[in-house]
């Protein structure tokens, strides 16, 4: 073989070379032009965010009630003793009702000094603090699903030496509420998708994807019903307190977050 055919042929695979090297990145690029058609850089999503709501009524199945003893004494001790004896009488009377321990749960036990404003008789000035005794708070509360059975147990822990009764309601297990929130969960979104669509429709869009969803579960109970907050302030427990129930508001809301195009 002679040098000028050598020279020839290394000529020959060098150009050969440059070709395939040209095809391979010709190919390369094309592919990466049409990913790019494809995907839609952030930067340049059009979006609409919307949020949906589902909500229903549905019958309570607990019953909630507080109430409690208030004893004063000049002693702590006293007060201690007196307020016990009292409490223990309002759990009995209200076992009576067929309240279990286990629907029974201290709410609040406090107790506190109390003071008298001392003033001088002749001019009003005040004087000083005196201290004159304690005053002992004990609050019971009962949950229970015995729903018709709320002024029969007001009115026997009344008699039984209550003397605060702060409040009456009605309310869901937290087993229900959730149950029925994640029912609730479908309706929101398509709540959402809906919303979205009258809006984007005489805009000549319409929604091509999903880029988010964020849930939001709360509901709206009742507040509590104020009933009487002394027994001893003029009450004469008669004939049991009509209680009655009310349905409970439960709602769950969806925000969405919609890809939209032509």
């Amino acid at each position: 073989m002679t040098a000028n055919t050598s020279k020839m042929m290394l000529v020959a695979i060098a150009a050969i070379a440059i070709i395939a090297g040209s095809v391979v990145a010709t190919m390369q690029t094309s592919e990466n032009q049409a990913f790019a058609q494809q995907v839609i850089p952030p930067s340049r999503e059009k979006t609409i965010s919307v949020t949906g709501m589902a909500s229903t009524s549905v019958d309570p199945d607990l019953l909630n009630i507080q109430f409690g003893v208030e004893t004063q004494a000049k002693t702590a001790s006293e007060a201690i003793d007196s307020n016990n004896e009292l409490m223990n009488q309002v759990v009995d009377a209200i076992k009576k009702q067929s309240i279990t321990e286990d629907e029974m749960r201290t709410s609040s036990f406090s107790i506190y000094p109390v003071y008298d404003s001392i003033t001088d008789p002749k001019t009003g000035i005040y004087i000083r603090s005196e201290l004159t005794g304690y005053r002992v708070s004990n609050i019971l509360s009962v949950k229970t699903e015995k729903l018709t059975i709320g002024g029969d147990v007001i009115d026997a822990a009344v008699q039984a030496g209550a003397n605060r009764v702060d409040s009456v309601f009605f309310s869901l297990s937290p087993e229900r509420q959730l149950a029925i929130q994640d029912d609730l969960i479908g309706k929101a979104v398509m709540n959402a998708k809906s919303k979205a669509e009258l809006a984007l429709e005489p805009l000549g869009q319409k929604i091509i994807g999903v880029k988010l969803v964020s849930l939001s579960d709360f509901g709206y109970p009742p507040p509590p019903i104020p009933y009487y907050s002394r027994a001893d302030a003029g009450f004469e427990a008669k004939a049991a307190a009509p209680i009655f129930q009310s349905e409970q508001d439960v709602t769950t809301t969806a925000n969405v977050v919609f890809l939209i195009g032509e």
